[in-house]
């Protein structure tokens, strides 16, 4: 789904690898979102302490912090702030069960601009972003948590 055309969300962005953070910053900001990047957990925590955003997207293996730890952290504080994951391990978490914590939805690493688009307007139907950056439901019940399989099979 393209999402152009659609008022900006504010995205977070949280990866330690600074080329990864670069290219959904440029995605994101493609389809007129407005995208920040931190490079771990910690560093998103400080900055949830000032800013609101309509969606998080984070990566699973960071140093530090682990991103099923920073969703955990983050929903206790915020529990209807939307997440996504963006993780290699989307195998690994079909068999052994969903990360901890809460994510909205798996996406599984590498991805496309389409995949990325797909999984934004998943978990951010019937949600419309406001002027102050906060976020108001404009549909009950919210979307099911779901899982983006590869568009591609991966090689082994």
């Amino acid at each position: 789904m393209n999402l152009k055309g659609n008022p900006g969300w504010q995205v977070l962005v949280v990866d330690d690898e600074p080329t990864v953070r670069k290219a959904v910053k440029m995605l994101l900001e493609h389809d007129g979102h407005h995208a920040e990047t931190v490079d771990s957990g910690e560093a998103a925590l400080a900055v949830l302490k000032h800013r609101q955003f309509d969606l998080i997207i984070t990566d699973f293996s960071m140093p530090g912090m682990k991103g099923d730890q920073l969703v955990a952290r983050i929903k206790k504080q915020l529990p209807d702030q939307p997440i996504i994951m963006a993780t290699a391990f989307v195998d690994e978490f079909k068999i052994f069960g969903r990360p901890e914590g809460g994510v909205d939805l798996l996406l599984h690493k590498p991805f496309s601009l389409d995949d990325l688009r797909d999984a934004v307007a998943q978990v951010l139907a019937g949600k419309n972003p406001v002027a102050d950056g906060s976020l108001s439901i404009v549909a009950n019940p919210p979307p099911p948590k779901k899982f983006i399989p590869p568009t591609k099979p991966q090689r082994e």
